[in-house]
């Protein structure tokens, strides 16, 4: 009888580390290769990031942008999942280490895949965080969503009591790249159209919507044409939008900016959102560590232009965590380089000649402000309005992963750019403050459970005491009964 366990080990071991574009197309294209491949990823779910401000204004749910890794791959006999935070990666004995609530787990590699991706970045002030959520993850749209719908619930509170409810209706975007842009306008339908009728003592039409960047254009990788027209269309919706101006401070109540001239000024806001700037995932570090491959200021990793790393050729490292040609911080760089790298592997063990160097095909750029409208970058052609729109929709849909997700959205975006209804709505304080509240014990939630071998030692001390009170409390209750003292007032026994 064959044995498994050593087939498995017989078997080139890929490791493919992160669920996102990278790790999941990584993942696939190996499917009919010769291989097994272990994908490790820190969260159990493909998420598609660039739908996530959707879930944050309450028109996708986060099922719909988000499927089970696992059933995602559950018809690829050669891949499993585990889960788990990666929190190092030893080149020389090709392993993997990683960690979910306090349990370890190390994974062997012949070929590794690293597509971490990356985390949002406050530029050296991680403290903003607190007040200003990124929009990198499920949570993040999560507590996004409760800080939004909830900002308009304090206000119309606040309007019953006759106070000053102006920073309450003051959202405030930072950055002006496509997710800030999105956001923004989507902020704007939402207090303009959506919610105009839902409050009795708020107009939540005199909402202030601020789109606020250090640059001096909206959308910079754009071009200057189709900035100016996107930034004109958000300000037709009633979006301020203010360039030129870098964040110098946020707390609770408010955010500080500074101008180039030196001018200072503060908006009072309750509810900012972080899109401006991103930071490749840790593991850049620790792979440059082993290598001494550069870093470039966002923690990105030079690579090969085969993208392994430098004397290391089992090692690929695909999407945002690269630097290499300037290449873009998007998906489709993730995905085309997750390919090759798979393609490269399955080819190695196939004995066939090296591919040339990685090239990524630019398939364009979109950016979405508000129903019907939209910005669109393909090739030499520029389009904006319903055209640039329509594409948009198409391309996010064919993206979309699975194609119940894929009606699913699709219907749920009639309703919504028809009726201007958005049935995901429900907000809870959990969503709110969860993360803050996680972030104030030592481990995180690692504190909140047992340590491995503890909770064995310590329910079985709680079985032998429940054990003893259980039998005392019987021989009473026999007793009572056999005295007749059941009933009994305690002097007359």
């Amino acid at each position: 009888m064959s044995n498994p366990q050593a087939q498995q080990q017989d078997t080139h071991q890929v490791v493919v580390i992160g669920s996102g574009f990278g790790g999941l197309f990584g993942t696939k294209a190996l499917r009919k290769a010769p291989v097994e491949v272990t994908m490790v990823a820190k969260t159990t779910h493909h998420l598609f990031q660039p739908l996530l401000y959707q879930v944050a204004t309450g028109i996708l749910s986060e099922g719909e942008i988000a499927p089970p890794t696992r059933e995602v791959l559950s018809g690829q006999d050669n891949a499993q999942v585990l889960l788990g935070e990666v929190t190092d990666i030893d080149l020389e004995a090709r392993t993997v280490t990683s960690h979910v609530l306090g349990r370890e787990t190390v994974s062997h590699y012949d070929s590794l895949i690293v597509a971490a991706g990356a985390a949002q970045s406050y530029f050296g002030n991680d403290h903003f965080s607190e007040y200003a959520p990124g929009m990198k993850s499920i949570d993040d749209a999560l507590e996004l969503r409760g800080r939004i719908f909830g900002a308009f619930e304090m206000a119309e509170l606040g309007a019953n009591r006759g106070d000053d409810i102006d920073h309450l209706l003051t959202f405030v975007v930072v950055g002006a790249g496509p997710t800030g842009v999105e956001m923004a306008g989507q902020i704007a339908e939402l207090a303009h159209r959506t919610l105009k009728r839902d409050f009795r003592a708020i107009n939540t039409r005199e909402a202030r919507v601020i789109l606020l960047d250090a640059a001096p254009q909206v959308l910079p990788p754009f071009g200057q044409k189709l900035g100016e027209k996107a930034k004109n269309e958000l300000e037709k919706l009633g979006v301020e939008v203010i360039l030129g101006a870098m964040v110098t401070d946020v707390d609770e109540r408010g955010i500080e900016m500074k101008f180039k001239d030196g001018r200072v000024e503060r908006i009072k806001t309750v509810t900012k959102i972080w899109a401006a700037g991103v930071q490749a995932s840790s593991l850049g570090q620790t792979l440059a560590e082993q290598t001494g491959a550069p870093l470039d200021r966002a923690g990105r990793i030079g690579v090969n232009p085969d993208l392994t790393l430098p004397g290391h050729p089992e090692v690929f490292v695909v999407g945002d965590m690269i630097a290499l040609d300037n290449l873009p911080g998007v998906a489709q760089v993730a995905i085309q380089g997750a390919k090759y790298a798979a393609k490269e592997i399955e080819g190695r063990l196939a004995g066939k000649a090296p591919q040339p160097p990685f090239k990524y095909f630019d398939k364009g750029s979109m950016a979405i402000i508000s129903r019907f409208r939209a910005v669109a970058m393909v090739g030499k052609l520029r389009l904006t309005g319903i055209i640039a729109w329509l594409m948009w929709l198409a391309v996010h849909l064919v993206y979309l992963t699975g194609f119940k997700n894929q009606v699913s959205a699709l219907m749920r975006w009639a309703i919504t750019f028809i009726s201007n209804d958005r049935s995901e709505r429900t907000t809870t304080e959990q969503q709110i403050f969860a993360r803050a509240a996680l972030a104030r014990l030592r481990r995180g939630a690692t504190d909140l459970v047992s340590e491995p071998g503890a909770y064995d030692a310590a329910r079985e001390l709680m079985e032998t005491t429940r054990r003893a009170e259980l039998e005392a409390h019987a021989l009473e209750e026999a007793r009572l009964t056999d005295t007749g003292a059941r009933g009994v007032p305690a002097e007359q026994r």
